[in-house]
C-alpha cells in the first residue's frame, strides 16, 4: 500500500497546465533545429541527414519516446451537486494545498517528478478571505491551504510517482466523498481506482457522522472500536490474520477498487507508467472524464489499442516521408 499512515459534465479545465514533459526525441520533428555541426558530421561519414533522422526516429519509437521520469498532469474534477474543497499534501504544486471547486468545475495541476502524496476532499467548509475556517469533514486544522493531513473520517487518493507509478484510493481512515482515480494515456495495468457508490447512504449507524441529522461521513471500524482486529495490529498485524470484517465488506461494496482495510492490497493498489491522472469526486468508475494531455483533450475510456494503432500509423507515415525525402535527394 502507499503512504499507509493513519492520522488520529460538465465545464472542464478552466486552468491550462504548464507542461513540463521533456523528450529529446521531439527535436526529430523539426530537423531545421538540428545544428549544422551535426549535419556536416553525418555527411563526413557518408550518411545523409534524412537517413540519420530515420535511424534516430526508429530508436525513439522503440524507446517509447524516452523512459525517463517526468512531471505528471493532475485534473481534479467536482461532479458533486455542492461545492467541495479538495486538499493535497505535499501541496505546493496543487494550489498551495487547498482550494474550492464549485459543481462542474475542475482544476489542473502539474505534479513534480517523483511526487509522493495524497489528495482528498473536504465538505461543508466556511473560510474567510484570509483562508481561515473549518469544514464538516476532512479539515486540516483551520486553514484552506493544507500543510498536514486531514482529519478522519475522509477517504484518500494516494500516489507514488516514479518510472512506474503506484496509486490507490484508501478508505482505511473512513469515507466522506465518492472518489475515482483514472490514469490517462499511460502504459501498463492503469485501472480506475475508487468508488461506484456513496457509502454515506448506507453507513452503519454506529459509524455514521451526522450534522443536523444528515450523515456527512462514515468512520472506519478501527477509528470507532480501536481493537486489534479492526485495526490490523498485534496478533492481527499481518495479512493472514487480519481478514475482512462486516464493516470493511460494506466499504468494499461501495468502492470495489479501494482499500477497505489495511491489508486489502490485491484488489486495491494499481500501477501505471507515464500517465497523467484525473481525480473525480462524486463519479463512478464507468463514467468518462476528460483532461489535457500534451496539449490535447484526452478522455478516459479511450481505446488503448486505438492509441497504439495511432502511434504505429504516425511512425510509419513519418518513416515513409523520410524515405521519400532520401530518394529525392
Amino acid at each position: 500500500m502507499i503512504l499507509r499512515t493513519t492520522v488520529r459534465s460538465r465545464a472542464y479545465v478552466l486552468v491550462k497546465p504548464q507542461f513540463t514533459r521533456s523528450i529529446e526525441c521531439k527535436a526529430l520533428m523539426n530537423p531545421s533545429k538540428l545544428s549544422s555541426t551535426s549535419s556536416s558530421s553525418a555527411e563526413d561519414v557518408g550518411i545523409k541527414l534524412p537517413a540519420l533522422l530515420l535511424a534516430l526516429a526508429l530508436v525513439c519509437f522503440l524507446q517509447g519516446g524516452g523512459g525517463v521520469e517526468s512531471a505528471r498532469v493532475f485534473a481534479i474534477i467536482n461532479q458533486c451537486k455542492t461545492t467541495i474543497w479538495p486538499a493535497a499534501t505535499p501541496g505546493q504544486s496543487f494550489g498551495g494545498g487547498g482550494f474550492a471547486l464549485r459543481p462542474g468545475q475542475s482544476m489542473v495541476f502539474t505534479a513534480p517528478v517523483g511526487w509522493s502524496g495524497r489528495i482528498w476532499g473536504r465538505t461543508e467548509c466556511n473560510f474567510d478571505q484570509a483562508g481561515n475556517g473549518s469544514c464538516a469533514t476532512g479539515s486540516c486544522g483551520s486553514v484552506l491551504k493544507c500543510g498536514a493531513s486531514g482529519a478522519t473520517p475522509a477517504n484518500l487518493a494516494e500516489f507514488t510517482l516514479a518510472t512506474t507509478d503506484f496509486y490507490d484510493v484508501s478508505l482505511v481512515d473512513g469515507f466522506n466523498l465518492p472518489m475515482v482515480v483514472r490514469p490517462l494515456n499511460g502504459q501498463g495495468n492503469c485501472s480506475a481506482a475508487g468508488c461506484d457508490g456513496d457509502l454515506r447512504q448506507d453507513c452503519p449507524s454506529e459509524l455514521a457522522v451526522k450534522v443536523n441529522g444528515r450523515t456527512v461521513a462514515c468512520r472506519s471500524a478501527c477509528d470507532v472500536f480501536d481493537t486489534d482486529q479492526y485495526c490490523c495490529r498485534g496478533l492481527y498485524g499481518n495479512p493472514s490474520t487480519c481478514q475482512p470484517t462486516f464493516y470493511s465488506k460494506k466499504f468494499k461494496a461501495a468502492c470495489p477498487t479501494a482499500y477497505s482495510y489495511a491489508y486489502d492490497d490485491p484488489t486495491s493498489i494499481f500501477t501505471c507508467s507515464n500517465a497523467d491522472y484525473t481525480i473525480t469526486f462524486c463519479s463512478n468508475r464507468k463514467q468518462s472524464v476528460c483532461s489535457y494531455h500534451n496539449n490535447r483533450l484526452i478522455c478516459s475510456g479511450s481505446s488503448t489499442s486505438w492509441a497504439i494503432m495511432s502511434t504505429l500509423i504516425s511512425a510509419l507515415l513519418f518513416t515513409f516521408l523520410v524515405l521519400r525525402l532520401q530518394f529525392s535527394v
